[in-house]
């Protein structure tokens, strides 16, 4: 971990003027200021909460990078339906992108905690950001690390550490939900593999440079033919199509992707021929945890941006916080965020430990999914009318948290693999 603090105390991190006047950013920068140091000695187990030094670092590096250099440009992103190129150049620069990668690559070798906290802090100031962050470091950047080959590491690894977007190409027009019924293909050819198909709904798909594809290279075999390739954007017959015009996290680009004859060698397979179906399914499990720690800093973010305004606002000739009905609200969604947060970060441990979480990580997508729904609809609802205008950041974090129920697994997957473990530990 000396490794991951030394990348992150020697971050220079520049202040840009805001352009956003009505950002909600200074509340939220005012309320972190206020918080007390932690400790971080104890006897015994540690809280979950309670960060390391430089978990610690990290969060409030990251905290403070968002607030000033995304922060001005949220909406002009939301709007424009992408991620500034600035941005992603200073994710690059700040050791975001590759914070599980060890430094020999460029990484920040840091721990999965980092990681999480570290979409948490971005997904208070814009979910888009935190998704982008979110699927390089849990997904991709993770499934090469623990698969790839010597060669591929040397070759991939620094490029997602220092200046490449990924991107994890699994759903197709017709295999959403049920991943397993994919229909692209990859026929072998001599010592390279032809691949023929499409996929949909793949996020940051409009800037990735490298893209892990699932295809089926034994279709005779069913989903144990599904096999993990490495495809480089350039590639011939290698499509991206126009971003999707979606409800919410607008600015994060996800497209359709069409692959007609791309020719890829057969070092281009990631891990064991026909056990791509293990790894999207295992892999996904700790991408649920980097989406719950999205959905937790959406909802957080929200919360800090509206309660400010329910004690400025007077009613009745007193603030509208002092009556008892909101108290008791606020009291209610603060105590549902902390809960999600508490899952989540309890499953962050379990994959540090080497433990089985997949449980755990399915409750906790689902919760903050869940609860991020509903904070931003109560945060709408304090805010009273101007809630319901572009005005403020409330409406976007309520677009925004749809998503959360949705993708890396539905709320009814989540659940049902929730109550497939409760039903093997019953049966004990």
């Amino acid at each position: 971990m000396n490794s991951c603090r030394a990348v992150f105390a020697n971050k220079i991190v520049p202040t840009l003027s805001k352009t956003w006047s009505r950002s909600f950013l200074t509340n939220a920068k005012k309320l972190q200021q206020t918080q007390p140091a932690q400790s971080t000695t104890t006897d015994g187990p540690r809280p979950l909460t309670l960060l390391t030094e430089d978990e610690r670092m990290m969060r409030d590096t990251v905290s403070r990078l968002a607030t000033e250099q995304i922060g001005p440009y949220v909406r002009e992103m939301e709007n424009n339906g992408f991620i500034k190129q600035s941005v992603v150049d200073m994710l690059f620069e700040n050791g975001l992108m590759g914070i599980e990668i060890d430094t020999e690559y460029g990484g920040a070798g840091c721990n999965f905690m980092t990681t999480i906290l570290t979409v948490e802090e971005l997904s208070k100031v814009d979910p888009s950001v935190g998704i982008l962050v979110d699927l390089q470091n849990t997904l991709i950047n993770n499934i090469i690390v623990k698969l790839g080959t010597k060669e591929q590491k040397e070759k991939y690894l620094t490029r997602l550490a220092t200046n490449t977007v990924s991107s994890f190409c699994l759903t197709e027009p017709s295999s959403g939900t049920d991943a397993f019924s994919l229909k692209t293909t990859a026929k072998k050819d001599g010592s390279d593999y032809i691949i023929n198909g499409s996929k949909m709904w793949i996020s940051n798909s409009d800037i990735a440079g490298i893209f892990l594809v699932m295809a089926n290279a034994n279709p005779s075999a069913g989903y144990k033919g599904i096999t993990c390739f490495i495809v480089e954007r350039d590639t011939p017959g290698f499509t991206v199509a126009k971003p999707e015009n979606k409800l919410g996290i607008c600015a994060s680009g996800t497209c359709m992707l069409t692959f007609d004859n791309v020719r890829v060698p057969e070092s281009a397979i990631l891990g064991e021929f026909g056990h791509g179906y293990k790894y999207a399914a295992g892999f996904l499990n700790e991408g649920r945890v980097g989406i719950a720690a999205q959905m937790l800093g959406l909802a957080q973010g929200c919360f800090d941006a509206t309660i400010p305004y329910t004690m400025e606002r007077t009613q009745f000739g007193q603030p509208v916080f002092n009556f008892q009905a909101m108290q008791h609200q606020i009291a209610q969604v603060a105590t549902q965020i902390e809960s999600a947060r508490l899952l989540t970060y309890n499953a962050a441990r379990l994959v540090e430990a080497g433990l089985p979480f997949a449980k755990e990580a399915a409750m906790a997508k689902y919760y903050a999914a869940e609860i991020a729904q509903q904070a931003t609809i109560k945060c709408i609802d304090w805010m009273g009318g101007v809630g319901f205008t572009k005005d403020f950041i409330q409406e976007k974090f309520y677009r925004d948290a749809k998503i959360g129920s949705i993708y890396e697994g539905t709320y009814n997957i989540q659940l049902s693999t929730i109550a497939k473990f409760l039903k093997q530990e019953y049966k004990k």
